[in-house]
């Protein structure tokens, strides 16, 4: 399920699949439903850590520097903030996608 094509639009990821649908995906939800253990918190041994919520944004947070594929199974985005640790899957890519208009917010993160 890689997508075709991917490309950046303003504020907007824009993303190609194989039947050849163009879907967009607004850059601040998908930081903020970011899915690395430091934004969505993570479970060890039983026990769930949540992060602890960012007092203030910066407007740097919603700008990508950098995108990388990360192996066949998503995208690793580097934020002009400097964080990277997310990796994004094709499935939850697909997720946010469907999701953001509702601004749902993501607890599961598949990879």
């Amino acid at each position: 399920m890689r997508p075709k094509n991917i490309k950046l639009l303003n504020s907007k990821l824009v993303v190609t699949w194989h039947d050849n649908s163009e879907k967009e995906l607004k850059l601040e939800y998908m930081r903020n439903e970011c899915p690395c253990a430091d934004c969505k918190g993570e479970t060890i041994l039983w026990k769930t850590y949540r992060p602890v919520q960012p007092k203030s944004t910066h407007p740097d947070m919603y700008k990508i520097k950098d995108i990388r594929f990360e192996g066949n199974y998503g995208l690793r985005i580097e934020w002009m903030d400097g964080h990277d640790t997310g990796i994004y899957s094709w499935e939850y890519l697909s997720e946010l996608i469907r999701d953001q208009e509702s601004g749902k917010k993501q607890d599961y993160i598949p990879l």
